[in-house]
């Protein structure tokens, strides 16, 4: 047995699993932590139960992470993890092998192993959450880049300004949280997070919903063929919450068409499919990391 985390900036998930897979159980708990030794003392209480039964933990978490050291940089939501050896923090006191790895780049993992991307050579995974994750596999291998930071979409930039020397990132343009704030504010939705009624709305035709709808669409396509002369995947899959929403890889394949159609020097073909996995995709994609990763 192995027990794997995924570090979230709203929740932390842990699992029991199987070699195999298969989950024997599944919990979370609240990210609550101010500090990193407070994270671990939390993270721990959750293993001890478990302890006897487990020969390594797998961990999922937000930054850039140097998965052969097991130091998180930046830390994503949770800044106070940057430069923190949470491998060595957590095997210090469980006393099993700790291998980590960057959430986007779990999700991919978890498409390579068990999922679309199982049989590609080559493919783009774009989780579209709090941010754009990204992880790009190239002849059957997850890339991590020379500074650790290959898929890191987020940070690709949509515009720029010149005379203020900044401009506006895709994490937030491709933002599903964002999406779903701008929706259920305009619609004055009691709950800015509600992403099921959100989706009602847009489904059933809501004219204002569908308006800031398609706009999203539109740039994620834009992102997508940008991806796709870049790179040049077999495939690009689309994770997060909100594939499990039909209407989401839909759209971006009929966007895809329109913005073709109407610029014939457009020549990419991106296919764009949906993950099978979404919310237990870095629990997958974790324990498949600490297979790759364990000697």
């Amino acid at each position: 047995m192995y027990f794997v985390y995924d570090i979230g900036g709203t929740f932390i998930k842990f699992a029991l699993m199987e070699n195999n897979g298969v989950i024997k159980m599944k919990d979370k708990f609240p990210t609550t932590a101010k500090s990193a030794e407070e994270l671990v003392a939390q993270m721990i209480e959750k293993f001890l139960p478990y302890k006897d039964s487990v020969k390594g933990i797998a961990v999922s978490c937000p930054g850039v992470v140097d998965t052969e050291k097991g130091v998180i940089y930046q830390g994503g939501s949770l800044l106070f993890m940057h430069e923190k050896n949470l491998a060595e923090m957590l095997a210090r006191e469980c006393h099993v092998p700790v291998i980590i790895q960057n959430d986007a780049k779990s999700a991919a993992l978890a498409e390579l192993w068990l999922g679309v991307a199982k049989e590609a050579d080559s493919a783009v995974i774009l989780t579209l959450g709090s941010g754009v994750g990204g992880g790009i596999i190239m002849n059957g291998k997850l890339q991590s880049g020379y500074h650790l930071m290959a898929g890191e979409v987020s940070f690709i930039q949509t515009d720029f300004n010149t005379k203020k020397m900044r401009g506006n990132f895709f994490g937030r343009s491709g933002s599903a949280v964002e999406l779903i704030r701008r929706i259920a504010t305009k619609k004055n939705l009691i709950d800015k997070k509600d992403g099921e009624q959100v989706f009602e709305l847009i489904t059933q035709g809501d004219e204002e919903a569908n308006t800031i709808f398609n706009d999203y669409i539109y740039e994620l396509a834009i992102q997508i063929l940008n991806i796709q002369y870049l790179i040049d995947p077999e495939i690009i899959a689309i994770g997060g919450g909100i594939s499990a929403q039909p209407i989401v890889v839909k759209r971006l394949n009929e966007v895809v068409s329109e913005i073709k159609a109407a610029n014939p020097f457009h020549s990419a073909k991106p296919s764009i499919i949906t993950c099978r996995f979404q919310n237990d995709a870095n629990l997958y994609g974790a324990l498949y990391n600490f297979f790759l990763q364990y000697k």
